[in-house]
């Protein structure tokens, strides 16, 4: 993958700034569908070419921002069309077969206890993203508060790294280094949550009992 990403970029490096939008835009678009796209770090690099001038900060953050939106809300649609089968076959059905299912359990919970606050987090919760858009469309949230709440969370996320991009220039490519302990600190943190949580609900279940 990282091969395949270094070549990427220095392909990307030899486009038109036109050509370079639209390519970010169907990275950002396809990020949400293909989990193992490394779009976050091309983000990134998006940001190093906004400070070399070769395109502009703004229209970079725009493009990438809806296209993430974009892409969230059309696996919402498949969510929200294939609903039943996906509940009902789980491992069995298609779309099942890309994802860990594991965190389908884990983002249906937090969906349960959390709402829209989960979908206006979702660019911050690493690993869990193209689920969480499959579980949103499932459990049929408005789609109005879920267009809003991704594309703020999609905003926010796609600025700190076009930001940092530019930031620090250059070295841009240690941006994944950061990116990969993050995403390790907040599945941990999921993970601890997670466990306190039912320690917390078997502690108040055998204290109602006695």
């Amino acid at each position: 993958m990282e091969a395949y990403t270094q070549n990427l970029i220095e392909w990307i490096q030899t486009l038109s700034p036109l050509s370079i939008y639209l390519i970010f835009g169907v990275i950002a678009y396809l990020e949400n569908i293909v989990p193992p796209i490394p779009g976050d770090l091309l983000v990134a690099f998006g940001g190093y070419l906004a400070a070399e001038q070769i395109i502009g900060f703004s229209p970079i953050l725009a493009i990438t921002t809806i296209a993430s939106v974009i892409g969230f809300m059309n696996m919402y649609a498949v969510g929200a069309y294939f609903g039943d089968k996906i509940e009902v076959q789980r491992k069995k059905f298609w779309l099942m077969r890309f994802f860990d299912v594991k965190y389908f359990d884990k983002v249906k919970r937090w969906m349960d206890q959390y709402g829209q606050g989960v979908i206006l987090a979702n660019r911050f919760l690493a690993g869990t993203r193209s689920v969480i858009s499959i579980t949103a469309g499932i459990t049929k949230t408005k789609v109005y508060s879920t267009v809003v709440n991704s594309t703020i969370s999609s905003l926010l996320w796609n600025t700190i790294l076009i930001g940092m991009g530019w930031l620090v220039h250059e070295n841009w490519q240690i941006i994944g280094h950061y990116l990969n302990v993050y995403g390790w600190i907040i599945l941990s943190g999921i993970v601890i949550l997670i466990a306190m949580r039912i320690l917390y609900n078997r502690k108040r279940h055998s204290a109602k009992e006695s």
